[in-house]
């Protein structure tokens, strides 16, 4: 299956919740050592309500999984990076969102 794109970086399978798409747009656009965001399956939290905020979860291949909490839905994102667990969460907050 063909991933649609944004600008070649932010990969587009599913929807993206509410306040999470411009933030990633943003991560891409100051942080180039990222090579691409593909936000994963949206599923509904009583927790997630305010600001946007990112939990940089477990490491993966090839970067790092994270989950995005916002309008009463959580959302995975897999962020292909060279980058360490710290200089991601610090591209993070410098894009917007409020890191856990």
């Amino acid at each position: 299956m063909r991933l649609r794109t944004a600008r070649d970086r932010l990969k587009i399978e599913h929807s993206i919740i509410d306040g999470v798409r411009r933030i990633l747009e943003e991560l891409l656009a100051s942080t180039p050592a990222i090579r691409s965001v593909i936000p994963g399956v949206i599923r509904p939290v009583r927790d997630a309500r305010g600001k946007v905020r990112v939990r940089v979860t477990v490491p993966t291949h090839n970067g790092w999984k994270a989950l995005a909490l916002s309008a009463g839905a959580r959302q995975e994102l897999f962020i292909s990076t060279g980058l360490g667990k710290e200089a991601l969460e610090a591209a993070l907050q410098k894009a917007g969102a409020t890191v856990e």
